[in-house]
C-alpha cells in the first residue's frame, strides 16, 4: 500500500489533522503519516479538541509529533504550506496544499482548515483510486499523473 506523509514545520497542528483524516477517510488507499522539521512537545490542543468534536477522533491516542527522519519510506509527500523551504524528502509524488496555520486563531479557523483538509484527503484518495483503476485497465499512467 502507498504511504503518504503530511509535512509541516512543527508537526503539531495541520499535518497531525491531515494524518488523522487520512486514517479516517483513506485507510484503504494509503497509509497516513505526519512529521515536521522540528517538533513541539505535544499536538496543538485546539486541534485535538476540534478533531474530537467534529470527527470523534482522539489524535492523542495514536499520534505524536515526529521528525521527518522517523518516517518509513514515503511514496507521497504533502506539504501543508508552511511558507518555508520544505526539506527534501524522497518520494514518488509531491504536492503543497497551501493551508493557513490556525494556531492561535478562533475555533472557526480550525474548523475551516479541518474542512479543507478533509476535502483534500478525500480528493487525493479518489485520484489514487482512479489512477489504480486505469492501471488495472492497462493504461500506463504514473504517480506524477495524480
Amino acid at each position: 500500500m502507498l504511504k503518504a506523509a503530511f509535512i509541516c514545520v512543527h508537526n503539531s497542528c495541520r499535518s497531525q489533522m491531515a494524518e488523522a483524516l487520512g486514517k479516517k477517510y483513506a485507510a484503504g488507499v494509503f497509509e497516513s503519516y505526519s512529521a515536521g522539521t522540528m517538533t513541539k512537545p505535544q499536538i496543538n490542543q485546539d486541534a485535538v479538541r476540534i478533531m474530537k468534536e467534529l470527527y470523534g477522533i482522539d489524535m492523542e491516542k495514536d499520534q505524536y509529533p515526529k521528525l521527518i527522519d522517523e518516517l518509513p519510506e514515503i511514496d507521497i509527500v504533502i506539504t501543508m504550506g508552511c511558507n518555508v523551504q520544505c526539506p527534501s524528502l524522497p518520494c514518488r509524488y509531491r504536492e503543497d496544499w497551501g493551508l493557513d496555520d490556525p494556531t492561535g486563531k478562533s475555533d472557526q479557523e480550525f474548523i475551516a482548515v479541518a474542512g479543507k483538509i478533509e476535502e483534500k484527503v478525500k480528493n487525493l484518495a479518489e485520484r489514487i483510486k482512479n489512477l489504480e483503476r486505469e492501471r488495472n485497465c492497462g493504461n500506463e499512467r504514473r504517480m506524477s499523473d495524480l
